[in-house]
């Protein structure tokens, strides 16, 4: 669900920029202990796993499109609200600056819809109580499911908002809302599972590490993280590496819906989708500058595409992922415990 900058207005891919570095700035202020020392490698190691996962778009059967988790509950599970914010912000951010996933005017856009939402909204309004009373492996696996199709119904309208606030008139609001909402649910279905098994997994070799995070503590200096870690390593490695291969060659659901709503309002190809302007060339000229493997593959590919490139940079966006979430989240660590100390 990664928009594209020809989506959206200027004026609203702006306004979004500041609307998701407000959050990230909040985020980053509300982050009291509960990372600690042994919270960093799991912030690290998961952001790692979600930009891997991300890349595995799996097929909705019967409809020709696919989708990829968006992640945002699955951190927001394993780290925590806050942490889980900036975590898929440097997930969104890598994708956009060094694989062209994404535009850059649309970043702000894609924070917000993949990441604000679920972190501040649906994980405290819906996953957390869910699980207010005991954490055990149904609620967890309630919780996901529940908290991930609602969150990502809200991520699917805020597309179409932006859209519509931008006056992208090649989408009409009713057509393309009705398209949205229905391949999302889907979508959110299967990213609910994904993400019921994988909170589940991790609770069973440590439940520690979803407790603290739902109380926001720190994880105990005794608790072994090791088993946990390699397992995200390991299932990260494999994915990004091996499964990316094999991902869906239909298009997302966003992808889908546009192309869907054009046929429904009988207009061909993507006329009125034309991104003109100074802002979105100079947005365009320096996503060529940074992104050094466009589409996750290598710039040489050519049209067919290249299954080592692929492999490449799902190992190496993970690999990148891991060490600016992880620095992430030991400069804050450091600079909080810091502050506490000379208070």
């Amino acid at each position: 669900m990664h928009m594209a900058d020809a989506l959206i207005s200027p004026a609203v891919g702006g306004v979004m920029w500041a609307a998701s570095a407000a959050s990230v700035a909040y985020g980053t202020a509300k982050i009291k202990n509960e990372l600690g020392d042994k919270k960093i490698p799991i912030m690290a190691v998961s952001g790692a796993f979600v930009f891997a996962a991300q890349m595995i778009n799996f097929t909705i059967p019967g409809t020709g499109s696919s989708g990829h988790i968006g992640g945002g509950i699955l951190l927001a599970g394993l780290l925590g609200p806050f942490p889980a914010l900036l975590t898929i912000a440097a997930v969104l951010a890598i994708q956009c600056l060094f694989f062209a996933d994404g535009g850059l005017l649309a970043l702000g856009c894609n924070i917000f819809n993949m990441g604000v939402i679920p972190a501040f909204l649906i994980y405290p309004l819906i996953f957390k109580p869910l699980l207010a009373r005991s954490i055990t492996i149904p609620r967890l696996t309630l919780a996901s499911i529940v908290s991930v199709v609602i969150g990502l119904q809200l991520g699917a309208f805020g597309v179409v908002l932006e859209t519509l606030v931008s006056g992208i008139t090649a989408l009409p609001f009713s057509v393309f809302v009705l398209l949205m909402q229905p391949v999302h649910l889907a979508i959110g279905v299967v990213e609910g599972v994904i993400t019921a098994a994988v909170l589940g997994y991790v609770f069973q070799m440590r439940p520690e590490i979803i407790q603290s995070s739902e109380q926001r503590l720190p994880l105990e200096a005794g608790t072994s993280i090791k088993k946990p870690l390699i397992a995200l390593i390991i299932i990260t490695v494999l994915v990004g590496g091996l499964l990316s291969i094999f991902a869906s060659a239909y298009p997302d659901g966003l992808e889908w819906a546009i192309e869907k709503t054009f046929a429904a309002v009988g207009r061909e190809g993507s006329a009125g989708l034309e991104a003109e302007g100074p802002v979105f060339r100079q947005a365009e000229a320096i996503q060529e500058a940074t992104a050094f493997m466009p589409d996750y593959d290598f710039p040489n590919a050519g049209d067919g595409g290249s299954v080592l490139g692929t492999s490449v940079a799902g190992i190496l966006g993970a690999a990148i992922t891991c060490f600016l979430a992880g620095a992430a989240g030991f400069v804050i660590h450091r600079v909080k415990n810091r502050r506490v100390k000379t208070a």
